[in-house]
């Protein structure tokens, strides 16, 4: 079972671009992924042309060789683009892998360790409570979610004293308890806008009499003593890693004791083969996983499966966004995604007759400006 070929599409998942992959193998059968909207996502198409011409012709059942031949196929490290497109690869080979031994992938990673996988509902703003409280019962009565993330900032983060920003959170964390039974879970995500240690500090402090699942990315990744002190003085539990692209960095990080939950990427770091000793290292030092997953319905269900055989997974990021091309998703009941331990490979099917239109949509990202002109992190 060879790799013969290697196609992508042009899609849109919510208002976000996104490039699918379908690799093919000499006997017919089909593998998908998608990857990771870094941008610029018009570049992977010919990266990833350009990476399957290498690989071309290559054992398809064996995903942890090709990737490994693939990191070892540049001198340097490849960064995000091109870690992304390795990851696609590498998912769609996964997906083969359980295709053609008709299992799910879970099963070729040791075997299910829970039978179903819970989930938060990203939501990435912080609504009036008011309105949070009509979109959060509307997510529990469709699908049962009793957890969330939020976005931490009520007014513009650069625009304004700190000491009103970390202030009006804790008020308006206060207000969102009122409003939710005292079970459900609540997340903040900063998001990497803040530069100073000790802003990630003031909103710890300011979430903290409140009790959040956790605080995400107050800070950039790069420098770990940082993410070493923030840790140390805050009262509630410390999330990390979307930013992050190697075991190697994870160790850095763990290693630091800079975080109590990793949350790697598994279109970020290089797919499934790497996501798998990510968890193990983080395993080894008593953290647990919690994956970033603001993708579409392809990244959702390899996560299924990652989440179903690791013994420190703890929740999965979803966000509810339908698409054409993939008529059945994994849904949440109960707040939980469950296995599907009679369908090979993710499990999921793509209409790729609906992916022959092209629903491209242009995204970027925009950098915010201070009152003096000058730039920040977003």
């Amino acid at each position: 079972m060879r790799i013969a070929s290697l196609r992508t599409f042009r899609q849109r998942v919510g208002d976000r671009p996104r490039v699918l992959v379908k690799i093919t193998t000499d006997d017919g059968t089909a593998g998908w992924s998608e990857v990771y909207n870094h941008g610029p996502d018009l570049a992977y198409p010919p990266l990833l042309d350009y990476l399957f011409e290498q690989i071309k012709g290559m054992d398809a059942g064996s995903p942890s060789r090709v990737n490994q031949f693939l990191l070892q196929s540049c001198r340097f490290p490849q960064g995000a683009l091109g870690l992304a497109a390795i990851a696609a690869i590498d998912l769609a080979l996964w997906d083969i892998a359980g295709k053609a031994l008709g299992v799910p992938v879970y099963r070729l990673l040791g075997g299910a360790v829970r039978d179903r996988v819970r989930v938060y509902a990203g939501l990435y703003s912080a609504p009036d409570p008011a309105e949070l409280r009509d979109t959060t019962a509307a997510l529990h009565e469709r699908f049962g979610f009793t957890a969330f993330k939020l976005s931490p900032y009520r007014r513009d983060l650069h625009r304004s004293r700190f000491g009103l920003v970390a202030g009006e959170l804790g008020g308006y964390f206060g207000r969102v308890r009122e409003e939710h039974p005292a079970e459900w879970e609540f997340a903040f995500d900063a998001h990497a806008c803040l530069w100073q240690p000790r802003q990630a500090v003031e909103l710890g402090a300011a979430l903290a009499p409140y009790q959040p699942l956790f605080l995400e990315e107050p800070i950039r990744p790069e420098h770990l003593p940082a993410w070493a002190r923030i840790r140390s003085e805050l009262a509630v539990p410390l999330a990390t890693g979307e930013s992050l692209y190697s075991p190697h960095e994870f160790l850095a990080l763990l290693t630091a004791q800079g975080a109590d939950i990793v949350q790697p990427d598994i279109c970020v770091v290089g797919g499934l083969t790497q996501m798998t000793r990510i968890a193990a290292l983080a395993d080894a030092h008593y953290v647990p996983v919690a994956p970033h997953n603001p993708l579409g319905p392809l990244a959702t269900a390899a996560n299924v499966h990652f989440a179903a055989a690791a013994t420190n997974f703890a929740i999965l990021e979803y966000k509810p966004d339908e698409v054409s091309w993939c008529p059945d998703p994994y849904l949440p009941v109960d707040g939980h995604l469950e296995l599907r331990p009679d369908r090979p490979g993710w499990g999921v099917e793509i209409d790729e007759a609906a992916l022959e239109e092209d629903d491209w949509v242009h995204w970027e990202r925009r950098v915010p400006a201070r009152p003096d002109g000058s730039t920040a992190w977003m």
